[in-house]
């Protein structure tokens, strides 16, 4: 049994290639040796470049994937054993949802984790301060939120991680240990730099698809489905697709999701509290699933 008492994550200063890395590293040295060894072997070291890079380009296109690197996607087993669920709201702060969301998770009394996008934080620093402010943990979510996010080399990374990760800590004084890349991709050059600039990579557990799905209740489904504790739930501020009525998607959901969490008897904290505990002590004893 894991102990509550005890810090969950480790600070993320170091990176070690993964399985996977490391043999794709391995193949590309054989491939090099075969072609200078007899260079008519060079259709067979392409093939198996090639064959390496598509599977490295499908493992980056998905998102809970562990084949990359450590990535959260559900609590560690204390938290889940405290009844702790994770709601995370991506792509703010937005002036016309974030504002009604902080009320709504206010009026229940429960806490969320904001990844907000650094070119918007600076866009609208007062909502970043408020939701710190009002108890809730604000992280980074890349600096730009680009399209070809998961085509960056490692100087793209560090200017996207690092561009954010200044912006939030000068605007609400806090430091965003957790880092949710845009969609969910990446590829194989971002472990380094996450480690780098100590943060953990997270994603979820459960995706509303609140960014083109306009029926709340559909959305309401795919969060409760199997709902459990130590789940990590994914719903938007920013980009909320909007219902029939022009109503923010999230803001339909908010309340029956709340609700429904509350009758299961789970609690909804940030990732830092279900991660760092207690908070006043440094981290350790990593688990990632």
């Amino acid at each position: 049994m894991s102990d509550a008492s005890a810090p969950a994550l480790p600070a993320a200063a170091s990176w070690r290639p993964t399985p996977l890395i490391l043999a794709s590293i391995a193949l590309h040295a054989l491939a090099l040796v075969a072609v200078l060894w007899h260079f008519r072997l060079w259709p067979w070291a392409l093939a198996v470049l090639v064959f390496n890079h598509a599977v490295l380009t499908a493992i980056s296109l998905w998102p809970r994937s562990q084949a990359l690197g450590p990535n959260l996607t559900r609590l560690p087993d204390a938290a889940a054993q405290r009844g702790e669920v994770a709601l995370t709201i991506d792509d703010g702060p937005d002036p016309d949802v974030t504002p009604a969301v902080l009320d709504l998770l206010d009026a229940h009394g429960v806490h969320a984790t904001f990844f907000c996008i650094g070119e918007r934080a600076r866009a609208h620093p007062e909502l970043c301060r408020a939701i710190v402010q009002r108890g809730h943990a604000v992280e980074n979510h890349s600096d730009q939120h680009r399209h070809n996010f998961s085509l960056l080399g490692p100087r793209g990374y560090t200017r996207e991680l690092q561009t954010a990760q200044a912006a939030l800590h000068a605007i609400t004084g806090a430091t965003p240990r957790f880092f949710r890349a845009p969609a969910g991709l990446r590829n194989p050059f971002l472990g380094p730099v996450l480690a780098r600039e100590n943060l953990w990579l997270a994603s979820w557990t459960r995706r509303s698809f609140d960014t083109r799905e306009s029926r709340p209740a559909v959305v309401l489904q795919r969060l409760l489905r199997g709902l459990r504790s130590g789940d990590i739930l994914l719903l938007h501020d920013g980009h909320a697709a909007r219902t029939a009525q022009g109503r923010p998607v999230i803001l339909e959901v908010l309340p029956p999701l709340l609700r429904a969490i509350h009758r299961a008897g789970l609690t909804p904290v940030t990732l830092q509290a279900a991660c760092f505990w207690p908070p006043s002590q440094p981290p350790a004893n990593a688990r990632t699933k």
